[in-house]
């Protein structure tokens, strides 16, 4: 599975008296994944990880069967988007680098954005890159910067990935943990 897309899997059972009834029997599913009852195993895993659960399938006879099974999930993380070097002030500029990575097995149309967000809303534009990334391509640097007036930013910097053969989006935003200060004036 892959964080952001959407999947969909039917579960099947046989033997006993249909219809059957799915639940989850135990750990959890990943965050953004539901069972439906009629065993339909559907989302958009929200984060990357390992996930361990067992899911319970419940036959219809009197008395009713029930079985459990154990499952891992593995949700691999389609559009990674780090902070290389985390965006610093130098004189009346912020400057910094982010890495991107696909992690998935399809292209991607990406679209990555680095804004200073002044104290009072205003977003100024530090980096802009719209591409192409392959299936695969990792840790792709991408430097941004630009000079600021005097004041205090928090620098966001976001990645959109369209996958044109899913139909999807996916979107990654990192944040700067503190504000930064441009002390001097361009």
């Amino acid at each position: 599975m892959d964080a952001g897309v959407e999947f969909h899997i039917l579960l099947h059972a046989s033997g006993g008296v249909p219809p059957y009834v799915w639940s989850v029997a135990g750990g959890d599913l990943p965050e953004g994944v539901t069972l439906t009852p009629e065993g339909l195993l559907a989302g958009r895993p929200a984060k990357a990880g390992t996930f361990a659960f067992s899911l319970s399938v419940e036959d219809s006879g009197r008395p009713a069967h029930s079985i459990n099974k154990d499952f891992k999930a593995v949700v691999i993380a389609s559009l990674l988007l780090e902070w290389l070097q985390l965006p610093k002030v130098r004189d009346n500029r912020i400057d910094g680098v982010v890495q991107v990575s696909n992690g998935s097995t399809e292209a991607f149309d990406l679209t990555v954005i680095i804004v200073a967000v002044a104290d009072n809303g205003r977003a100024t534009a530090i980096g802009y890159e719209h591409f192409p990334l392959k299936a695969g391509d990792t840790n792709l640097q991408i430097p941004f910067g630009n000079t600021l007036p005097h004041g205090t930013y928090v620098i966001h910097a976001d990645a959109i990935a369209e996958i044109p053969a899913r139909k999807a989006i996916l979107r990654q935003r990192l944040q700067t943990p503190q504000a930064l200060q441009v002390i001097q004036g361009p």
